[in-house]
């Protein structure tokens, strides 16, 4: 079986961010969302790895990939503007042939093993299957509706009157019907080819296609919040104690902290789940939970929680909380801290506070 990683979308959602840095790449406890998903593949014996990118961030994604601790065999495939899931699916026809894939968003993450979704296709061998998962608002999504017999009938796109709370969670298993269906397709209203249309398409043509309930965790990591939330859950399942660089005697350290290589603590407190990377030196100041920093950050008489920092950033005399900040920033304040801030800012930004 083969796997197709989609990560070509532009995430306007998130911009400034994403004005340089692909959503793929953002770091979600201290690793970038689309290095989750590779994990996901290798747990479930899936190497053969197909990858869709863009022109512009393509070069990003490739290095992002280039160490491959998971032996994948990846083969990149550029999508030359974003005309939708499907057509992702036709321009990798050469690579897919007549396999079955597995198709995956590279900007989503999920809670349980994907191999759920491989053992229903090698017990039932359906045509389709499509990963749900039960919300409580699903109408900024795809909504499912299934029959008496576990099969799914109809798929709506973002509907005002949701039929069901099953919302598709981006994760599909497909077989070669989908080549033939996905090559009839018209566009859609906003110009592109749907997989949501081309899986109604197989339902219509009488092929089988079956849901797989997602019993844990589905973060849709499209927007700021979305990030934040995504940092709090991974951290609070995964992250474990572990403190590799050096701390000072002034220091307090307590619950699980991972702090990388080559970076100091001195007169400060670190407070888990949280994550520090290489090389950066934190003086003076408090990380609280939830919060993870990048590689060569300088955090001084600071406060930090809820917050997701990038590489290269500089932090002083400031109190951040739910805040995303972008590689090589500067936040600081010029005077004793009043009150907390809210932030959301890009790449090579320098933000000053007043009183």
């Amino acid at each position: 079986m083969k796997a197709l990683v989609l990560s070509a979308g532009k995430g306007t959602r998130l911009r400034p961010i994403t004005y340089t840095l692909p959503k793929q790449l953002l770091p979600v406890a201290g690793k970038p969302i689309l290095h989750f998903v590779m994990d996901q593949l290798s747990e479930a014996g899936i190497h053969d790895v197909g990858v869709i990118i863009s022109p512009e961030t393509g070069e990003q994604i490739r290095a992002s990939l280039q160490e491959n601790p998971w032996s994948h065999r990846f083969t990149f495939i550029v999508q030359p503007q974003p005309l939708g899931l499907a057509h992702a699916v036709l321009i990798a026809r050469d690579f897919l042939a007549e396999e079955p894939f597995l198709m995956y968003l590279g900007d989503n993450l999920v809670g349980e093993s994907v191999r759920g979704v491989i053992e229903l296709f090698h017990r039932d061998r359906p045509d389709a299957i499509v990963l749900l998962k039960s919300v409580s608002d699903p109408r900024p999504f795809g909504v499912a509706v299934i029959d008496d017999f576990g099969n799914i009938v109809r798929l709506i796109e973002k509907p005002k009157d949701p039929p069901s709370d099953l919302a598709l969670v981006g994760v599909y298993l497909f077989t070669a019907p989908v080549h033939a269906v996905a090559a009839k397709l018209r566009p859609s209203w906003r110009g592109e080819l749907e997989i949501t249309d081309a899986i109604q398409a197989l339902v219509e043509a009488g092929y089988k296609v079956k849901p797989k309930i997602l019993q844990g965790w589905w973060l849709d990591t499209g927007k700021k919040d979305d990030i934040l939330e995504a940092n709090r859950i991974v951290l609070d399942d995964y992250c474990k104690r572990e403190l590799l660089g050096q701390v000072d005697a002034e220091s307090s350290v307590s619950g699980r902290v991972f702090l990388d290589r080559g970076s100091s603590v001195a007169s400060s407190v670190l407070r888990g789940p949280c994550t520090i990377g290489k090389s950066v030196i934190i003086r003076n100041s408090y990380v609280g939970p939830f919060t993870a920093i990048g590689d060569n950050c300088v955090v001084e008489c600071s406060s930090l929680e809820s917050s997701v920092v990038l590489e290269g950033s500089r932090l002083e005399f400031i109190h951040l909380h739910d805040s995303l900040v972008g590689k090589n920033s500067v936040v600081k304040k010029n005077a004793a801290i009043k009150r907390g801030v809210r932030l959301m800012i890009g790449d090579d930004a320098l933000v000053e506070l007043d009183v």
